[in-house]
């Protein structure tokens, strides 16, 4: 017998979790169908939760260690990764506490099991231990995330070639390591490896890390991860790594250059988790990526069924796929509202962070062909002399007039969060004024906004007096 549901969500990531409580606020019986035993996704077991709870225990460490010193004192010579991990596992368990509590207030319906499609309405779900049900749905959401990318050519053993899924198992930190990718998983992996004292060393077919954002804001990682004893091997492809069971990996980059290392990550990118889904079924096809094609409110061919995350690609963040899963559900409610794509924010947890929001430097100068850029360095504001972060800095992007902000970029601890400050100015009146019109509190870093709209303000001034000669 049928059970039945106005909506059925698949995967209990980010996405399907805000889409499940969103159309549980507006009264509509639903169901959240997750393989794994617990909630949350890879965002919370192997992703976003839990890099960044170890980008903030490696943090605190090195602070650690470098009081320690400061204070005559000697740190441990060997850190264990269990140590680390033992906080990873707290943070993620009440993390995902907090989760199903909500889901439960929420009276949403879980269901451990594998899904796919039997019709267009109809979905079965087998559960551990070969149960089945089969639930029919008024609704839809596919989001069932991604997985990491295994080039054909790479045995990834999970032992001494990892992916950025099993690095998290590893027990001791490796004397050293080859990452390869320049991506956000890659570079975030890098400089908190490096941070905990790993020699790291980064090889990338692209010219520079994170070869989307602005160069100035790639050199800013660029630089604080060299201080700290990483490399990055820029325009180098790889020809083989293989692994002596053992102990060491050779990695055998194209111009013949062999790098030796403990360990080797494999970081090239993730792939839309799809498969025994029978999307076809519904009548719903995969593009050339392997993702789901869907429209801006996140609807399939299928209007009924919707898809988001990183099932449909790009920008794969946790807090865009949390707004596509309340877009999908309030369009079906007859929501129309479209989104501000532009706006969400880049947040990129390495050491140190980069966050960026709104119009890049480079796109503004390719739209308008020349842009007012106004920029605040870290160690010149005394709250980053007093917190001993100095390195960084916070930039700001204008029209020529300079009084219409573009965006906003910044390097430097902190840098995740300072930016939703640029993000609400972006969303509002959009003036440059707005930073220097208003009171910051003193010393904080946010007052890096009210220097770099200074600078913004006289380079437009002096543009509007001109030059001056002087008669003798």
């Amino acid at each position: 017998m049928n059970e039945r549901f106005d909506w059925v969500i698949v995967g209990a990531g980010p996405g399907g979790l805000e889409a499940a409580a969103c159309a549980a606020r507006r009264g509509a019986k639903v169901a959240i169908v997750e393989r794994d035993p617990r909630i949350g996704g890879v965002c919370v077991h192997r992703g976003t939760i839990p890099s960044k709870a170890l980008r903030e225990a490696a943090r605190q460490l090195q602070r650690f260690f470098v009081q320690a010193q400061q204070f005559g004192m000697v740190p441990p010579s060997e850190l264990r990764f269990s140590h680390v991990r033992g906080r990873l596992d707290r943070v993620i368990d009440t993390h995902v506490r907090e989760l199903s509590d909500g889901l439960a207030t929420a009276g949403v319906t879980r269901i451990h099991g594998v899904a796919r499609f039997t019709s267009p309405r109809e979905l079965e779900v087998r559960s551990p231990g070969g149960r089945i049900r089969t639930l029919e749905a008024g609704h839809v959401v596919v989001a069932t995330g991604s997985r990491p990318r295994q080039p054909p050519d790479i045995a990834i053993d999970h032992e001494q070639i990892l992916d950025s899924d099993s690095v998290l198992g590893l027990e001791y930190l490796p004397h050293s390591i080859v990452i390869l990718g320049g991506g956000i998983i890659a570079c975030e992996y890098a400089s908190i490896l490096a941070t905990l004292g790993v020699l790291v060393t980064i090889v990338d077919r692209a010219a520079r890390p994170l070869a989307f954002l602005d160069p100035d804001l790639s050199q800013g990682f660029l630089d604080a991860f060299t201080a700290m004893g990483g490399r990055y091997l820029g325009g180098r492809g790889v020809v083989r790594v293989e692994a002596d069971g053992v102990s060491s990996t050779a990695t055998q980059l194209g111009d013949g250059e062999l790098i030796t290392a403990e360990k080797v990550m494999v970081a090239l990118g993730r792939l839309p988790n799809t498969a025994g889904l029978a999307l076809d079924v519904a009548g719903v096809a995969l593009d050339e990526r392997g993702c789901i094609p869907v429209d801006a409110h996140g609807r399939t061919a299928c209007a009924h069924i919707y898809a988001v995350g990183d099932v449909i690609g790009p920008p794969a963040l946790a807090s865009f796929s949390m707004e596509q899963g309340r877009r999908a559900v309030g369009h079906a409610f007859g929501e129309r509202g479209e989104p501000r794509a532009n706006l969400v924010p880049t947040g990129i947890f390495t050491v140190p962070e980069l966050a960026a929001v709104g119009e890049s430097e480079d796109a503004a100068r390719r739209r308008l062909g020349d842009v007012l850029v106004g920029r605040a360095d870290f160690a010149k504001l005394a709250r980053g002399q007093i917190t001993d972060e100095p390195s960084g800095f916070l930039k700001l992007i204008a029209d020529p007039t300079g009084e219409h902000l573009l965006g906003v970029g910044i390097v430097g601890e902190g840098a995740t969060e300072l930016i939703h400050m640029g993000q609400l100015v972006l969303l509002g009146s959009g003036r440059v004024r707005e930073f220097v019109d208003n009171i910051f509190n003193f010393p904080t870093m946010a007052e890096a906004y009210r220097v770099a709209a200074l600078e913004i303000v006289a380079k437009a001034s002096a543009d509007l007096v001109g030059p001056t000669t002087c008669a003798a």
